[in-house]
C-alpha cells in the first residue's frame, strides 16, 4: 500500500544536501509555489556537527555518513577506499573540509567551450558573489549578505609556515585569495566557518526558512524513484519507517542527492544504461547512456613526513591536560585546534614546468595518521596531500539492485590513464623537492610515507601512489551537461533530464569536467545558477 502525500507541490526537491538547501531556499521564496524537500538524513542536532573538527567524528558514522565503498581498484593496487557521503540537512557540507575554493576561470570557460551557454567564468562568478558572505568584505572577488559564510582559519602553525616558506623557495608564489580565478599559489584555505563554528548549507539556506508554510521538510526518507507518467516527472515515490509513500507535482522534479545519490534515483526509475538496467528487472524508459558514467574524483596522495623540534597535533593529541586546554579554549573563545578544517594550508602549482596552468593541488596538515577513524601517529608528523586537480580517468556509479536500500557499485577508476600516472609521480617528486628546501631543514623533515625505499622512476612513483592515495571526497560528473547529441550527456544547459519533461538534476553531478580545487562552493553555485533557471522557466 503506498500512501500519497497530502496536496500537489509546485516543486519536489529531493536531497537536503548543499544544493539541496539553496534549491529549497530559492524556489519557496516566492509565497505562491509549494515546495516538498525530502531528506534520507536527520536533522543536524549533534554537536560535532557544527565543532569544526567533528569530521573525524562524523566521517565513517552511519549517523551521518552513508558509509558507501569503492570497488577495489586495480590502480589503488586492488584496495577499497571509504567513499563518505554526508546523510544529514546539509548533506555533505556538514561533514567535509569546510574549504571555500571556487576553482579557476578556465575551469568554467572550459564548460562554456563546451557548448554550455551560461556557465563560463563571468556567469558563474555572479552566482558566486550572489551566495557570500565573506570576512574580507566587498571587492572585485568577494561580497557580503549571502547566506554562505567564509571567514579565515582561527588558527596558525609554525609547522605549517615553514612549509609554507619551503614551498616560497621552490618559486611557487605566495597568495591572500585562492578565489579570484587563478589559484596558484601558497596560502592558508578561507573556510566555511562563522566565529569558529562550522557553517554547513543547512545553517546557511534551509534552516532560516523553515518556517515558510510553503515549504515542507521531511527527513530520514529514503527515496526510491521518480514517478514517470507519458514522459513527464510527477512525483517522488519513497518510504519512511518502512511505509511507502508518493508525492505529487505539478511542476518539477528536482534532485539534489549528488553524484551518487541522483544517480540511484534515475537509474531505479529506467532511466539510464539499458543494458544495466535490464538485468536488474528494470524496465528503461529512457536508454540514457551517461547516467552513471564519467565519474570525476580527486585522488589525494597522502605523504606523511616525521619532524622534529617543532609542535605538530600528535602530541597533543595524547596529552590528556593539552586536550582538555583545547577544549577550554574553544568553549571561551572559539579558536584553538577544535576550529581546524582537515586541511589548513594549501599549495597550487604544477607538476611540471610544462603545464599551462596549476595542476596539483597540496593540502598540508599539522598531523598524521593512516586513514580517518584510526588513532594520530605517537610521533611528531607532518601529512602533505597532493592531488591531480584535473584527473583523466573515468568512472562508474551504478545501482546493484532495484531496491533503494541497497548500496551502489562505485568504481572510480583511479589511476586508469597514463596522464594520471605521470601527474601522481611528479606530485611525489615535487614533494620531496619541497621538503628539502632550506625552510623545513631545523625540523629535519624524514618520508615516512611512502617511505625512503620508494625509488623515483616513474613505475616506482606511480605504484607508491596507488599504496598511498586515497579519495578526497569530490565525486562528480555522473549526469553531467552537455549537448543532446553527446551520447554521454544527462542534462542539457538548462540541467533538464534528456527525455523526461520536468526533472531536472542540480548538484555536482552535472559538472562536465571537474573543478580544480574543492568541489562544495561549485556545487553551492551550480543551484544558485540552477534555482534561477526553474524560477525563470516557470514564468515562461
Amino acid at each position: 500500500m503506498v500512501t500519497r502525500l497530502e496536496g500537489d507541490f509546485d516543486y519536489i526537491v529531493v536531497g537536503a544536501g548543499t544544493a539541496g538547501c539553496i534549491v529549497a531556499n530559492r524556489l519557496s521564496a516566492d509565497p505562491k509555489n509549494r515546495v516538498l524537500i525530502l531528506e534520507a538524513g536527520g536533522g543536524d542536532n549533534w554537536i560535532w556537527f557544527h565543532i569544526p573538527v567533528g569530521y573525524l567524528f562524523a566521517i565513517g558514522n552511519p549517523r551521518s555518513d552513508w558509509m558507501f565503498r569503492t570497488e577495489p581498484e586495480a590502480g589503488l593496487n586492488g584496495r577499497s577506499l571509504a567513499y563518505p557521503r554526508g546523510k544529514v540537512i546539509g548533506g555533505s557540507s556538514a561533514i567535509n573540509a569546510m574549504i571555500s575554493m571556487r576553482g579557476q576561470s578556465a575551469d568554467y570557460d572550459h564548460w562554456r567551450q563546451l557548448g554550455l551557454t551560461g556557465w563560463g567564468w563571468d556567469d558563474v562568478k555572479k552566482a558566486f558573489l550572489t551566495l557570500e558572505d565573506h570576512f574580507m568584505g566587498e571587492s572585485k572577488h568577494h561580497a557580503t549578505g549571502g547566506g554562505w559564510r567564509i571567514e579565515a582559519p582561527r588558527l596558525a602553525w609554525k609547522v605549517l609556515d615553514a612549509v609554507a616558506d619551503a614551498a616560497s623557495q621552490m618559486g611557487i608564489p605566495r597568495t591572500h585569495d585562492f578565489n579570484t580565478g587563478d589559484n596558484e599559489g601558497i596560502g592558508y584555505f578561507h573556510v566555511n566557518q562563522k566565529r569558529g563554528r562550522r557553517w554547513s548549507a543547512a545553517r546557511g539556506f534551509l534552516k532560516p526558512v523553515l518556517s515558510r508554510p510553503n515549504l515542507k521538510l521531511e527527513t530520514n526518507v529514503l527515496a526510491d524513484r521518480v514517478i514517470v507518467e507519458n514522459g513527464k516527472a510527477v512525483g517522488i515515490r519513497y518510504t519512511k519507517g518502512g511505509e511507502a509513500f508518493e508525492a505529487r507535482t505539478q511542476g518539477e522534479v528536482i534532485l539534489c542527492s549528488g553524484s551518487i545519490g541522483s544517480v540511484q534515483i534515475m537509474q531505479r526509475s529506467g532511466i539510464g544504461p539499458a543494458d544495466w538496467l535490464q538485468p536488474l528487472g528494470i524496465t528503461p524508459t529512457v536508454d540514457r547512456q551517461g547516467v552513471g558514467r564519467n565519474l570525476q574524483d580527486h585522488l589525494q596522495q597522502r605523504a606523511i613526513y616525521k619532524v622534529s623540534g617543532v609542535k605538530t597535533l600528535n602530541e597533543t593529541y595524547y596529552s590528556l591536560w593539552k586536550r582538555g586546554m583545547m577544549g577550554v579554549d574553544y568553549a571561551l573563545r572559539r579558536r584553538g585546534p577544535l576550529t581546524m578544517a582537515p586541511s589548513q594550508l594549501g599549495i597550487f602549482t604544477r607538476s611540471d614546468p610544462h603545464r599551462e596552468r596549476a595542476n596539483i593541488q597540496f593540502h598540508v596538515q599539522p598531523l598524521s595518521l593512516d586513514k580517518f577513524g584510526d588513532p594520530l601517529h605517537r610521533f611528531p608528523a607532518i601529512t602533505i596531500s597532493a592531488c591531480n586537480l584535473r584527473p583523466t580517468s573515468r568512472g562508474t556509479v551504478r545501482i546493484t539492485d532495484a531496491k533503494p536500500d541497497q548500496a551502489p557499485r562505485i568504481a572510480p577508476n583511479y589511476l586508469a590513464t597514463d596522464e594520471d600516472r605521470t601527474v601522481a609521480a611528479d606530485a611525489i617528486r615535487v614533494t620531496r623537492k619541497m621538503m628539502k628546501q632550506h625552510a623545513l631543514a631545523p625540523y629535519r623533515p624524514e618520508e615516512y610515507l611512502p617511505g625512503p625505499t620508494v625509488g623515483d622512476d616513474d613505475a616506482s612513483l606511480a605504484k607508491a601512489a596507488g599504496d598511498i592515495g586515497t579519495t578526497i571526497f569530490h565525486p562528480v560528473g555522473t549526469a553531467k551537461m552537455g549537448s543532446a547529441s553527446d551520447p554521454l550527456a544527462v542534462v542539457d544547459e538548462r540541467l533538464r533530464v534528456f527525455g523526461v519533461s520536468g526533472l531536472r538534476v542540480i548538484d555536482a553531478s552535472v559538472m562536465p569536467t571537474i573543478t580544480s580545487g574543492n568541489t562544495n562552493t561549485p556545487t553551492a553555485m551550480i543551484a544558485e545558477k540552477g534555482s534561477a533557471m526553474v524560477i525563470e522557466d516557470g514564468r515562461r
